[in-house]
């Protein structure tokens, strides 16, 4: 028996197995019902006939059939889709890429067009004319067949007319090759991040240092407007991709968006920090002390500004997709690292501490160890009794074991996401 339900009227019904299948495709799919709230009959239930199961290339997606159907003039909204569905699987195969199919499934949820970030364009539009998604939704509504009316229909349409503007916006901000203003907005973008960070190095040299601080110094105004002028550039760039990202929780756990905004949060701390500072009446030396710690620990954040290049390059991302699926043998060499810095760290300190002030804790010992155990050896600690070389030797020794075995380890998985990563983006 398969338990089959009528999407019209939500009614569930039990029918005999059709040995030819459904369109000629759903002969082995056996369909159950799952109760959600007990045995109460008129509680919600899900069938399991609603899921469907798509297969790209060896990963599974699970959708409804619901949501597919609402488009019914591309490729998985029709009946069509019946000629892909394999058996043995019990999904529907697509030999596509898996990359771009993530984004074809976020139009049939959103109804928006998101390419995929490691994707190249040409593939994505191949993908797109290969499940006939056109990303245009059609309100256009029959007066006989339809009671909305005139007032919701020009809602709709002018729904329609905003999501489209809020595509476009989001993929000239985040697609350089969406069209040529795109692409010189990205170019302005990546010279104004070499700008920022030409400033910051340049700031900390004593002899440019007065240009960025002495409010009296000639080139302090060109130099401050040029900066202002670069964090507004920022700051309208992320304010235009937080309003046209799909949705507001995604935006904040991109790790790239967050880096944009502490990269820009010392500017506007140090502008209310001097505001606040020229309305006190405190002593000058105290202001000017909580303002210079507040601007010391806010100028830390400059540094992530480097990090905004990584967003402009494919590569620079896929280096950062691997290494979190590299993660757990990541974390394994940290582990062992810190059982092996402090365990010889403590032994050094005992065995030197008497008669060694270099090693006048164990802290210090830490210090020495994990310089040794990485083979870097600075010098500036160094072991100067019989039993201080002999556990130097034996560490430097284990050191070279300890790194040369998790490291193989870390490569091999490092080579083989990354080739899989990359042949996804080239699929």
């Amino acid at each position: 028996m398969i338990i089959r339900r009528n999407s019209a009227t939500n009614h569930v019904s039990q029918t005999s197995d059709d040995p030819q299948g459904v369109n000629g495709g759903n002969k082995s799919r056996e369909k159950s019902l799952i109760s959600l709230a007990g045995s109460d009959h008129n509680d919600p239930i899900i069938v399991a006939e609603d899921l469907c199961r798509i297969n790209v290339c060896g990963e599974l997606f699970i959708t409804t059939f619901k949501s597919l159907e609402e488009f019914p003039k591309t490729l998985l909204g029709s009946p069509e889709r019946e000629r892909y569905f394999c058996p043995e699987l019990n999904a529907y195969f697509f030999n596509r890429n898996r990359a771009c199919f993530e984004s074809i499934l976020l139009y049939y949820q959103t109804g928006d067009e998101y390419p995929p970030l490691t994707a190249d364009l040409d593939l994505w539009e191949e993908e797109k004319a290969f499940f006939r998604i056109s990303f245009t939704k059609d309100y256009a509504i029959s007066i006989e067949d339809s009671e909305i009316d005139d007032i919701t229909c020009v809602a709709l349409c002018q729904n329609n007319s905003i999501s489209a503007k809020r595509k476009a916006v989001h993929d000239f901000l985040l697609n350089p090759r969406s069209s040529k203003i795109a692409t010189v907005w990205h170019s302005v973008d990546i010279m104004f991040i070499c700008v920022s960070i030409a400033f910051l190095i340049m700031e900390t040299d004593p002899g440019l240092k007065i240009h960025f601080t002495d409010k009296s110094d000639p080139y302090y105004n060109t130099i401050y407007g040029i900066n202002a002028f670069v964090i507004a550039f920022f700051t309208i760039d992320l304010v235009a991709r937080f309003f046209t990202w799909p949705t507001f929780c995604s935006f904040w756990k991109n790790i790239f968006n967050i880096l944009d905004i502490l990269s820009i949060l010392p500017f506007y701390v140090g502008i209310i920090a001097d505001m606040s500072a020229e309305g006190q009446s405190m002593e000058m030396t105290e202001v000017e002390s909580k303002r210079y710690v507040v601007l010391r620990v806010c100028r830390i954040f400059r540094i992530i500004r480097i990090f905004k290049f990584v967003r402009h390059s494919q590569d620079l991302i896929l280096i950062v997709r691997v290494v979190v699926h590299a993660k757990k043998e990541l974390g394994l060499l940290v582990v062992l690292l810190g059982i092996f810095t402090v365990t010889f760290g403590s032994i050094m300190y005992y065995v030197e501490h008497e008669v060694n002030d270099q090693f006048n804790s164990i802290m210090q010992g830490c210090w020495w160890s994990i310089v040794t155990i990485t083979t870097v050896g600075y010098g500036e600690v160094v072991p100067s009794t019989p039993g201080g070389k002999f556990v130097g030797s034996v560490v430097l020794t284990l050191g070279i074991v300890f790194l040369a075995l998790p490291m193989t380890i870390i490569v091999s998985k490092f080579s083989s996401v990354y080739e899989k990563e990359k042949g996804d983006s080239k699929d």
